[in-house]
């Protein structure tokens, strides 16, 4: 049997690492169940960083989780261009953002998967066309 590969978004990121984010305590809960190596992309680290920006130690404890392999890149977006642009004509009315697109693609590469995210916009967002992503976000 296949593992479920889980896409990490920005928002739990941020969330696990800053104490001060209401959604902390479920982020960095899930940091703690999840089997490693979460995926993502370079466009989900740099948000992260970005938002980070201002929290002691936060940035370096990222890399960190590179260096150990607990958060993989992956997606290359270079490989991947043509597909990404496509979801951001598709979805240009929600606005998707990079890190968005890409995670969908990703969706799309690695299946089984979910997507660890707190953004509701994932409901609305398809692969293969028509086919729900499933996610992992807080009760709501």
């Amino acid at each position: 049997m296949t593992r479920e590969v889980v896409l990490l978004d920005a928002g739990p990121l941020v969330a696990a690492l800053n104490r001060r984010e209401q959604m902390h305590a479920w982020a960095a809960g899930q940091f703690e169940q999840l089997p490693p190596p979460l995926l993502t992309c370079e466009a989900v680290l740099a948000e992260s960083f970005h938002l980070l920006r201002n929290v002691d130690g936060a940035c370096e404890r990222i890399l960190g989780m590179l260096e150990r392999g607990a958060v993989k890149i992956g997606m290359s977006l270079d490989d991947e261009k043509v597909a990404v642009a496509s979801f951001f004509r598709r979805y240009r009315d929600v606005p998707a953002s990079l890190a968005d697109a890409c995670l969908i693609r990703m969706s799309e590469l690695h299946e089984p998967c979910a997507v660890l995210t707190l953004d509701s916009d994932f409901h609305v967002y398809r692969r293969h066309g028509r086919r729900i992503i499933p996610l992992i976000r807080p009760a709501a």
